[in-house]
């Protein structure tokens, strides 16, 4: 019996979920620093967008073909849940289990901020205040994530069109 494209997409969700949790829960347990790492968020992104895609792709192989709506509603509901998933560990490890490591995490941040202002040569007066501002954010916090969480979805979202629109094939029977 043929899976549905929502049936898939849930499942490829929930891997993807489980893959950014463990990721997550191994990287507070073994190095907290490297929740600051550019490289690490760029290979979580592209790690999203691949399951993503073939979450799509796998539909596509099952059905036949795939429609550019149907492309895209696979990419996003694996995406949603997935990313979902992953904020949730997140939040429930930041905010219930070990907020000393979120603190941690934001001053860590904060640092980084002022070294690359400092690099970019901003003027002293400039960088205090935009260090004070920032000193007031908490990255970690519940509404943090939630926004974080939503800001994801809108660039997931834009990218999940340019993949529907490579993985799409018609229905030869429309042909």
């Amino acid at each position: 019996m043929e899976k549905s494209l929502k049936s898939i997409s849930v499942n490829n969700g929930l891997i993807l979920g489980l893959i950014l949790a463990v990721v997550t829960i191994l990287i507070y347990a073994v190095n907290l620093d490297l929740m600051t790492e550019w490289w690490l968020g760029i290979i979580l992104f592209v790690i999203a967008v691949g399951y993503g895609a073939f979450s799509g792709v796998k539909f596509k192989q099952q059905q036949g073909f795939l429609t550019f709506k149907e492309g895209f509603t696979a990419y996003f509901i694996t995406i949603a849940l997935g990313t979902l998933i992953g904020t949730i560990v997140a939040i429930v490890i930041f905010t219930f289990v070990d907020p000393d490591a979120a603190q941690y995490l934001n001053e860590k941040i904060l640092i980084m901020t002022k070294e690359t202002m400092e690099n970019f040569g901003m003027p002293e007066e400039a960088m205090q205040a935009a260090l004070m501002e920032a000193e007031k954010t908490d990255n970690f916090s519940l509404g943090a994530q939630a926004q974080a969480y939503v800001v994801r979805l809108v660039i997931y979202a834009i990218i999940g069109l340019i993949v529907a629109l490579i993985i799409k094939k018609n229905n030869p029977a429309e042909e």
